[in-house]
């Protein structure tokens, strides 16, 4: 009996020795800068910096458009600029390569399904969205990590006026708001599987390499070539000095935050109350004394209900009290319904509360968020 149990035990050992997968080496996991060298001659391919990139591939129209398909009705209003466009890139031939180090990060729920990368050239830093069809992107592409993608096959369009890498996206949703002006393609997310299959990493993470750029309000908002905005669409930047007005952006002007429950009251002082599901970005004003922009956020983030810095269930007085560094990704948003060149297009999407996207002090003293309790506890984590 003892001597069968040993032969069983000697079996099921080799069985599961056998059945035991090789370690994964790091070199399988993070390329070397040879080994990147060496995938892109072995495919005859070009690696392009993402602005080259953009003027290579990117037309003004793109090349999806057609009599039988039709763009969304808000991609155009008559004239030669097209704010929503896809550009398929071939499928087959030498690897159309672009690198990036990932900037942003879904932790705290403001970039759904999307991620932002940079490539510095000459010391100026270059951006571009990605919209992928994956929860928990960051999992395994956290902030900090420099990527390699062979787009061929994909796509790169305009969403907004935003540029992005893509795959065309048919939009029939009838119940939307405004539906029948938001039927047509646009740029939409790239199935998970097939953006793992496109992407590899360059090393591992390292978030002290990122570029922050310090600019003014002014710097952006300024910016009237249509061709520069839309470069300048995706930069991580940092805004210094500025601070919360307890405002929100109504259709051109300002208006006072409210102090209202945030899952009723869509003017609440915090964050991102609610939109009844519409689902539309959230503005509040920040401003340096001089000029203002937004803060965008969306009703689903972790920090969405948290008190704007200064704000309370007695309202915004305190608001500019509190000044400091805001911290994120530089966006200008617009389509047919927003069609003129405005300061309200440009927004700062900050990644999450902790990060510390928002460094603000009151007399020395920093900032902590706050939870709007009275209606309701919520939380960062």
């Amino acid at each position: 009996m003892k001597k069968t149990i040993y032969i069983l035990a000697t079996v099921l050992a080799l069985v599961l020795s056998a059945c035991t997968p090789d370690p994964i080496s790091e070199n399988a996991v993070f390329l070397t800068e040879e080994a990147v060298a060496q995938m892109i001659a072995d495919d005859g391919g070009t690696l392009y910096t993402l602005n080259d990139f953009l003027d290579t591939y990117m037309t003004e129209k793109g090349n999806f458009w057609s009599d039988t398909s039709l763009y969304r009705t808000r991609a155009n209003n008559g004239d030669n600029t097209w704010l929503f466009s896809v550009d398929t890139l071939p499928t087959n031939g030498p690897g159309i390569y672009i690198r990036g180090r990932i900037t942003t990060d879904d932790y705290g729920g403001n970039f759904y399904k999307s991620l932002c990368i940079q490539q510095i050239v000459g010391g100026e830093q270059q951006a571009l969205r990605i919209s992928v069809d994956g929860s928990s992107v960051n999992g395994m592409y956290p902030m900090g990590q420099e990527i390699i993608i062979r787009v061929n096959g994909l796509a790169v369009g305009r969403y907004a006026d935003q540029p992005q890498l893509c795959i065309p996206a048919y939009n029939n949703n009838y119940t939307a708001s405004n539906a029948a002006q938001k039927v047509g393609w646009a740029p939409g997310r790239i199935p998970w599987p097939r953006f793992q299959a496109a992407v590899k990493r360059i090393g591992k993470p390292d978030v002290s390499l990122l570029q922050v750029d310090t600019v003014s309000i002014s710097d952006f908002q300024l910016i009237s070539d249509e061709a520069t905005m839309r470069k300048w669409d995706g930069k991580l930047v940092c805004l210094k000095n500025v601070y919360y007005t307890g405002q929100y952006e109504n259709n051109g002007s300002l208006s006072d935050c409210t102090t209202g429950d945030p899952e009723k009251d869509t003017n609440a002082d915090v964050f991102a109350p609610t939109t009844q599901n519409i689902g539309y970005p959230q503005s509040r004003i920040i401003s340096d004394g001089i000029n203002v922009t937004s803060v965008s956020c969306s009703e689903y983030a972790k920090f969405a209900y948290f008190y704007l810095p200064g704000a309370d269930q007695n309202g915004i007085f305190d608001c500019p009290n509190w000044k400091g560094n805001i911290t994120g990704i530089l966006g200008q948003y617009r389509d047919n319904a927003r069609y003129a060149h405005d300061k309200y297009d440009w927004s700062i999407t900050i990644r999450g509360l902790h990060l510390m996207d928002v460094d603000l002090y009151k007399d020395g003293e920093p900032w902590y968020p706050d939870n709007c309790i009275e209606f309701g506890t919520f939380y960062l984590d």
